[in-house]
Parts: C-alpha cells; sequence; structure tokens
C-alpha cells in the first residue's frame, strides 16, 4: 500500500493559536479513516491542511507527493484536482441543475468536449444512484439526495483521497446510514476516505481507522 499522506512532527495553527501539534500520522490508499473529537478540536483545520486551505506552522508534511510546507498557490489547483471533498452544506450553486452543477465542475477542471463531459457526468451520477435527477435544482432535492450530488462531484476527477467533513450531520438517521453505505462502498473501492463524524455507531458498522482529536493531538484508537 502506498502512503497517500504523511506527516511527521506537524504542528497546525489557526490566527496564531495552536490548534494541533506533534502530528504523526501516515494514510495509505484504500483505507477508510475516522476523525473523531469535539467541535473545536481540529478535525477541520486537519483536513484544511490537507488541500491547502490552511498552511502547515511546523512539522514535515507530504500529500501525493507534494510538499505542503513548500508547495507554490499555482500548484494547488493540481493538488485538488486529485482530492474529492464533501462538506456538510453542500456547496451546490442553486441556480444551476444537478447535471449543470457537475458539468461546471468540469469545465473548472479542464475538460472540453462536451459530449465526454455529458457522458462522465450521466456515468457518476448513475454511480450514486441520482441519474434519475440530473435535471433537477438542488432546492427541489432532499438534503441526502444533495448529498449523494455532493459525492458524486467529488467523484468527477477519479481522487486518490475523499475528505468528507460531517457528511452525515444534517441527515437523518436512514438517510445518513445510506450515506454511509456509498462512501464505504467507494473506499473498498480502492479510494482512501477520510471522514469526520460526531456518530460513533458509523465506525462500528462501517469498520475503519479511528483517530480522537484531543487536547492538541490526534490519537489512534484500536
Amino acid at each position: 500500500m502506498s502512503e497517500l499522506i504523511d506527516y511527521k512532527g506537524v504542528e497546525i495553527r489557526q490566527a496564531d493559536q495552536i490548534v494541533l501539534h506533534d502530528v504523526n500520522v501516515t494514510v495509505r490508499d484504500g483505507e477508510m479513516i475516522y476523525l473523531l473529537g469535539k467541535v473545536g478540536s481540529g478535525k477541520s483545520s486537519f483536513m484544511k491542511t490537507i488541500y491547502g486551505a490552511l498552511p502547515i506552522a511546523d512539522g514535515t508534511a507530504r500529500v501525493l507527493d507534494y510538499d505542503m510546507r513548500r508547495i507554490r498557490r499555482g500548484k494547488l489547483p493540481y493538488l485538488r484536482r486529485r482530492l474529492g471533498i464533501i462538506f456538510q452544506d453542500y456547496r451546490l450553486l442553486t441556480d444551476r441543475s444537478v447535471e449543470d452543477n457537475l458539468l461546471f465542475v468540469l469545465s473548472a477542471t479542464g475538460w472540453k468536449d462536451k459530449k465526454l463531459m455529458r457522458n462522465h457526468v450521466r456515468e457518476v451520477l448513475e454511480q450514486v444512484g441520482m441519474e434519475t435527477k440530473a435535471y433537477k435544482k438542488p432546492y427541489e432535492l432532499s438534503g441526502g439526495e444533495q448529498q449523494r450530488v455532493v459525492i458524486a462531484r467529488a467523484l468527477l476527477n477519479s481522487p486518490e483521497i475523499i475528505l468528507a467533513d460531517e457528511p452525515t450531520g444534517n441527515l437523518d438517521a436512514g438517510t445518513g446510514r445510506e450515506i454511509m453505505d456509498l462512501l464505504y462502498s467507494i473506499s473498498q473501492a480502492g479510494i482512501t476516505v477520510l471522514m469526520s463524524t460526531h456518530n460513533l455507531l458509523w465506525p462500528e458498522q462501517f469498520p475503519g481507522k479511528r483517530w480522537l482529536f484531543e487536547n492538541g493531538v490526534i490519537e489512534e484508537k484500536e
């Protein structure tokens, strides 16, 4: 298994305040990893360092062969194309259809051929069970359906890592489980999934590594 993320002695700060220190973690391909801890424990800050939205204050950090201490701003789009990011608040364009939301992402990441783009969008929507809702606007969908579209968006460029920030936090238990089924199947297919959650049932029902964020450090739990 190849190493996709490797942090050694990493310190993470927000506005000069230390959020996490002495972070020593390794992420390999195909892993399912749960980020557990209270609000404000550093889970989202840690994720932001992976896609370059928050700089590494100290230590050594590599993500997909990029040195995150020295990465240039112009290289960030290339890194982010290899990541899929799932936000709790969806961040879909409300004035566009599901299909147009996904076409917009493909266009922004360098796709040109319209026919190939539409075919690819159709394939990804089928993968998440949303192929019949391509014409709908986000506000016409349920929360679970919107989250499936967000997962489709994250899969568009065949990512090596998916970062999911509380993907079931706004959903009822049944819908949340459907989303977990989908994310777990993605990890079983070989894509690494890092997921923050407050739901301690998910690691029991969908096995994976558990990292506890507490008192400014990350501890791997058995």
